[in-house]
């Protein structure tokens, strides 16, 4: 894997390169990567919740990651050293939230595990074994 910047072609292309992948999208255009009929990493629209504080605009750029659970949600976004947040609105949902715009901050390879854990968070137990073993 690059030690290069994430870029929003890297969320496309690692989403999509995840076993039984599919691509859905939202009434906006707006991709949404599922996995057995689940989703696991999407693109969101502007929302009400994701807001620019000096403003007041909706962020136009928000992109929704699975996370296996509420401590791994909870090291991702108190790390001041990655771009992910949350909003009040995904409260006790197993997700984090990045702007594309920040992408940037991460690496691709930071990205992969990312959308790794997102993927495995959502696949079937005999998917993400079979995936595991195929990638060890």
């Amino acid at each position: 894997m690059s030690t290069r910047a994430a870029r929003v072609e890297d969320v496309h292309e690692l989403a999509a390169a995840m076993p039984h992948v599919t691509v859905e999208h939202g009434p906006s255009g707006n991709a949404v990567y599922q996995v057995g009929g689940k989703s696991f990493v999407f693109f969101r629209t502007p929302r009400p919740d994701a807001v620019d504080p000096q403003s007041g605009e909706r962020y136009p750029d928000v992109i929704v990651f699975w996370v296996p659970s509420e401590s791994d949600k909870q090291a991702l976004v108190q790390d001041p050293d990655t771009p992910f947040f949350t909003t009040p609105h995904f409260n006790g949902h197993p997700s984090v939230l990045v702007r594309a715009a920040h992408l940037g901050e991460l690496t691709r390879t930071e990205l992969a595990e990312v959308v790794q854990d997102a993927w495995l968070a959502r696949a079937s137990r005999q998917r993400g074994k079979a995936w595991l073993a195929q990638e060890s």
